[in-house]
C-alpha cells in the first residue's frame, strides 16, 4: 500500500521532485541535457497522458511541445513501413534520358511524338508524356516554340562554308606627330581561319570602309567571292553605302544586336591573338613599322601558328609537306618575338 494516501502529500512529492530536476539541471552549467531515445521514449509516452497543460506545470527538463512532438515521432515509426516498402516504378534509364534531351535540343522542330518514334527506332519504348516530362525537367519548351527560335550556333553551322565575319581593332603607335592611333579592318573566314587585313588608316571613315568593300568583293581576286554572309557590329563606319556594295556582290550583311562580341567570337578571337602575341609586346614606331607588324604575324598565323579550332592543325600546309625524320628546326619572326618549329625543308633561310 502507498505511503501516499493524502492528496497534498503527492502535491508535495510533485513540488519536491520539480525542485530536484531544476538542482540537477543547474549542476551542468545550463548545457543542454542530451537524451538517448529510450529515454525520449519513455517521456514521451508518460507526458502524452499527462496533456499540454499539466506538462507545462510539471515538466523541468524540457517544454511540453518537445515531450508532444516525440510522442508523435514514436507513432509515426510505429506504422512506418518504408523498410517492408517494394521497389516501385523504375526510373527512366539515364541513356533514354540523355537521348531525349539531346534530340530536342538539336532539333528545335521535334515534338514529343516525333522524339518518341526516333527513340523507337533505337529501340527504346517511352511513352508520349515521359518524354515530355524528361523535357520540363530540363527546362526545354515544347516544339512550338522551340521552332520560333533558332539558336546562333546552329545559324553558324548552318551556314558555315558561306560565312565571314568582319571586324576593327585599334592600335597606338608613335609617329612624328606623336602618339597616334591606328584603326585595322580585318575580315575572317570562319570556316577556315583565314584572315585578310583589309586596310589600315589613323582617319577612318565610311569612304574608306567603302574603299575596302569594293576591293573584298572584286570579281577577279576579293577575299568575299564565294561568301553569303558577312557578320558585322553596329559600328558607324559600316555605312549603307559599304552594305550596299556588298549586296550587290551577292553578300548579305548579317548586323549583331548591340554590344554582343560574344556573337562575333571568331573575329573577337583573331583581335586577342594578334595583341596577346605580337601587338602588345611591341612599341610600333610609325604607320611602315605598323604595317610590317601586321603583315609578319598575319604570314605566321596562316603558315607557321597551329589552330586549336582546326584541331591544331595549319590553315596553309606546305605543299611539299614536312619529312616525319628530317631535323627539327626553330623559324624566328620579328627577332624572335615569333617562333615555330618545323622539320628540314630548306624553304626557309633564317632557321636557327
Amino acid at each position: 500500500m502507498s505511503v501516499l494516501a493524502q492528496p497534498w502529500q503527492i502535491l508535495s512529492v510533485i513540488e519536491y521532485l520539480q525542485e530536484e530536476n531544476r538542482a540537477l539541471r543547474q549542476q551542468f552549467d545550463h548545457r543542454r541535457l542530451r537524451l538517448g531515445d529510450d529515454q525520449r521514449r519513455r517521456l514521451a509516452a508518460k507526458g502524452k497522458v499527462l496533456g499540454r497543460k499539466l506538462l507545462g506545470e510539471v515538466c523541468t527538463i524540457v517544454t511540453p511541445d518537445t515531450i508532444l512532438r516525440w510522442h508523435r515521432e514514436l507513432v509515426a515509426r510505429k506504422y512506418d513501413g518504408s523498410a517492408r516498402r517494394k521497389p516501385g516504378r523504375p526510373r527512366v534509364m539515364d541513356e533514354i534520358r540523355a537521348l531525349t534531351v539531346r534530340m530536342a535540343r538539336e532539333n528545335g522542330t521535334w515534338g514529343y511524338s516525333r522524339i518518341q518514334g526516333e527513340l523507337r527506332k533505337l529501340g527504346h519504348r517511352v511513352a508520349r508524356t515521359t518524354v515530355a516530362n524528361i523535357l520540363k525537367e530540363h527546362g526545354i519548351e515544347p516544339a512550338p516554340q522551340r521552332s520560333k527560335r533558332t539558336p546562333w550556333s546552329l545559324f553558324l553551322r548552318t551556314h558555315w562554308r558561306a560565312m565571314a565575319a568582319a571586324d576593327f581593332f585599334t592600335v597606338e603607335a608613335w609617329t612624328l606627330r606623336g602618339l597616334v592611333r591606328f584603326h585595322v579592318f580585318f575580315v575572317i573566314d570562319l570556316a577556315t581561319r583565314r584572315v585578310r587585313i583589309a586596310g589600315l588608316t589613323s582617319a577612318p571613315h565610311g569612304k574608306w570602309v567603302v574603299r575596302q568593300g569594293r576591293q573584298l568583293t572584286d570579281g577577279f581576286d576579293g577575299f568575299l567571292l564565294k561568301h553569303k554572309f558577312l557578320i558585322r557590329d553596329r559600328d558607324p563606319l559600316y555605312t549603307e553605302r559599304f552594305d550596299g556594295v556588298l549586296r550587290s556582290a551577292g553578300v548579305e550583311p548579317v548586323k549583331l544586336p548591340p554590344r554582343s562580341p560574344n556573337m562575333n567570337a571568331y573575329a573577337e578571337r583573331f583581335v586577342l591573338s594578334i595583341k596577346s602575341e605580337c601587338l602588345d609586346r611591341v612599341i610600333p614606331l610609325g604607320e611602315r613599322h605598323l604595317r610590317r607588324l601586321i603583315d609578319e604575324y598575319a604570314e605566321h598565323y596562316h603558315v607557321d601558328r597551329p589552330h586549336q579550332g582546326l584541331n591544331n592543325e595549319l590553315i596553309e600546309r606546305s605543299k611539299s609537306g614536312q619529312s616525319p625524320s628530317g631535323t627539327i628546326h626553330r623559324h624566328d619572326r620579328l627577332g624572335g618575338l615569333l617562333r615555330s618549329y618545323h622539320r628540314s625543308s630548306g624553304r626557309r633561310s633564317n632557321w636557327t
